[in-house]
């Protein structure tokens, strides 16, 4: 891969600021092929009150739109946090190459945090990138929620 995790990862952290503009949990991804980025997505769980969605699926949706097919077998996913586990079985259900993340999830991370998904004996193996631009990444989470009790704590 030519173009760097840290580019991409930027990208999804730009992605994570549009949810946080949002008022949603700031976090962002972005889907790769052949260095370049063909999908984007970010939490819009509170906007669409949906469970579902989650930055990755969002960015899946559209990239499998965007690709014409379900099989996103040569694409990369940058996500700014440690996936959960609806989101770990989507990238192996799309046949995602490797995913690429930054701050670990300790509530829902299903990779090293709580349970390792991506370990599993599926007919799909995922690559894991984990840490790139983790700091960015928590710093982000940590301001959001400092602010949202800050804000809680006025009323």
């Amino acid at each position: 891969m030519s173009t760097s995790h840290e580019y991409f990862m930027k990208e999804a952290l730009n992605e994570a600021k549009k949810a946080e503009m949002e008022n949603e949990v700031p976090i962002g991804a972005v889907i790769v092929k052949n260095d370049e980025i063909i999908a984007r997505g970010h939490n819009l769980r509170e906007t669409l009150q949906k469970s579902t969605a989650h930055a990755e699926i969002v960015a899946i949706e559209r990239a499998c739109e965007v690709l014409g097919t379900w099989r996103l077998e040569s694409c990369t996913l940058y996500v700014t946090v440690e996936p959960c586990p609806m989101c770990a079985g989507a990238m192996i259900q799309s046949r995602i190459k490797r995913v690429v993340y930054g701050a670990s999830d300790n509530k829902t991370g299903a990779h090293v945090s709580n349970i390792n998904v991506f370990s599993g004996a599926f007919n799909h193996q995922v690559d894991v990138v984990a840490h790139v631009m983790k700091e960015e990444s928590k710093a982000m989470l940590k301001n959001f929620f400092s602010t949202l009790r800050k804000d809680k704590n006025k009323v």
